[in-house]
């Protein structure tokens, strides 16, 4: 019944996309929206097979900015989210400053990153740490402060270190967020990469997207984006399995719900 459920609730989705699809290739065919404005499908899909080896070094330069970024947003993220959840008065502090450093637009810190940092890979890998490291932040945080108080009472009781409290109840009680948090930052990651690379450098996918863009070469510019929401959906999926290694208690609990 389970999985029954399962493949339909992949249907729905899978049915509007095909939806979608069917109505871009209409909206072209009739002539609807102008070509050089709005290329038909079969076009993206000819660029992105003609550009593919070029596309792949672009695509190399960008994955290598967004996972440097990303592994330094998930160090800085435990370490802030660890030291908040240990004083208090830090918490206070700088909980604040974290909300709002989220309200300040990632378009509108690039330009002061490449003007600070040049047009290497420094300001690429910044603004990926910053738009990335606040969800896991907040996810880890908010479940070392849910962490059950009648268990730590207990550890604490027996003689536990601090460091045993974290690792045996309140690092597995945060990592349902954490994964969460992450998950949405493997996205973030990329997009942030080619939103810095729009404003200068030599390569990257972002890059990529405004010279075709200055040549007027939109199948080519669909056929980047198609590839970014590929490359996303992928590194999703591989936090996905990361996550059933790293809690394989959570995988059991799923079978024994099914069964």
């Amino acid at each position: 019944m389970k999985r029954l459920q399962s493949i339909t609730n992949k249907l729905y989705p899978t049915a509007v996309l095909l939806l979608l699809l069917i109505f871009w290739y209409l909206a072209t065919l009739l002539e609807m929206v102008p070509k050089f404005m709005l290329p038909s499908p079969g076009d993206v899909i000819r660029a992105l097979a003609g550009s593919f080896p070029e596309l792949m070094k672009h695509a190399q330069i960008t994955l290598t900015e967004a996972f440097i970024g990303l592994i330094l947003s998930i160090l800085l993220a435990f370490w802030i989210a660890l030291l908040m959840d240990r004083f208090d008065a830090l918490y206070k502090a700088f909980h604040p400053i974290l909300v709002i450093t989220q309200t300040i637009p990632t378009v509108a810190i690039a330009p002061l990153l490449v003007l600070w940092l040049g047009y290497d890979m420094a300001p690429k890998i910044t603004l990926v740490v910053l738009t990335c490291f606040f969800p896991m932040t907040i996810a880890l945080l908010g479940g070392f402060k849910s962490s059950d108080q009648d268990a730590m009472n207990l550890m604490r009781a027996m003689g536990a270190k601090k460091w045993q409290i974290y690792r045996y109840i309140k690092l597995p009680n945060a990592l349902p967020g954490f994964f969460s948090g992450l998950r949405i930052s493997v996205s973030y990651s990329i997009v942030g990469a080619v939103i810095a690379e729009w404003l200068g450098g030599n390569s990257g996918l972002g890059v990529y997207m405004t010279r075709v863009r200055k040549s007027y070469s939109f199948d080519k510019m669909f056929a980047v984006i198609f590839l970014i929401i590929i490359l996303s959906l992928v590194l999703m999926k591989c936090v996905e399995l990361l996550e059933r290694k790293a809690m394989p208690w959570a995988q059991t609990g799923e079978q024994q719900n099914e069964g």
